[in-house]
């Protein structure tokens, strides 16, 4: 099974392409949003760690925003508790796809949190930071502050680069973008027959 694996910066836009791949997607920041609305566990967790934030379940993502806000510590607490559930939940995913050709992981901290392996193909999403500025304001909670935080745990543009088998320009045109991805799944396809 190949494993694809997009990164880039926040905003980037590597869930539109990682989905446009037409293959298994594992996408690490909707399962998130799943912890923090069903699993007890994790909210049990978290609210002993900072209860003077997390304070009822299901844990609504305006008290997770406030409390990093409030204090960068507070990110590196959660990332501690929901990264060994997000990783469980990558590796479960793995499995019940080890069937198919291929698969992609869309996980903002991909490289970051060491997840890469020997023989990934990892996908650079390149984008014009003005264009991502303006894609970033029109979410909703965008918050200039949270993104330097999340920016800060990140690895650096030109190191993800190195680190990358290609390189997607994404100019938020969609039709051009989704070519441009189908001409490369071909190529990854081809070039990683068994």
């Amino acid at each position: 099974m190949i494993r694809i694996a997009v990164v880039g910066n926040i905003g980037s836009g590597k869930s539109f392409i990682a989905r446009s791949f037409g293959l298994p997607v594992f996408n690490a920041d909707k399962e998130v949003s799943l912890i923090y609305k069903k699993n007890k566990f994790f909210f049990k967790k978290l609210h002993k760690k900072i209860p003077k934030f997390i304070k009822s379940f299901p844990i609504d993502k305006k008290e997770i925003l406030s409390c990093i806000l409030a204090n960068s510590k507070n990110l590196r607490i959660i990332t501690k508790i929901i990264h060994p559930i997000v990783r469980k939940k990558m590796n479960l995913f793995i499995k019940r796809n080890k069937k198919k050709r291929a698969i992609v992981l869309d996980i903002p901290l991909y490289l970051e949190n060491r997840l890469n392996k020997k023989g990934d193909i990892i996908i650079y999403v390149n984008a014009k930071q003005s264009l991502i500025n303006k894609k970033l304001r029109k979410r909703p909670n965008y918050n200039k502050i949270l993104i330097k935080k999340f920016k800060k745990i990140q690895l650096k543009s030109n190191l993800k680069k190195k680190y990358s088998s290609y390189k997607i320009n994404n100019n938020f045109n969609s039709l051009a973008v989704k070519k441009t991805i189908n001409n490369l799944k071909l190529k990854i396809l081809k070039t990683n027959e068994q």
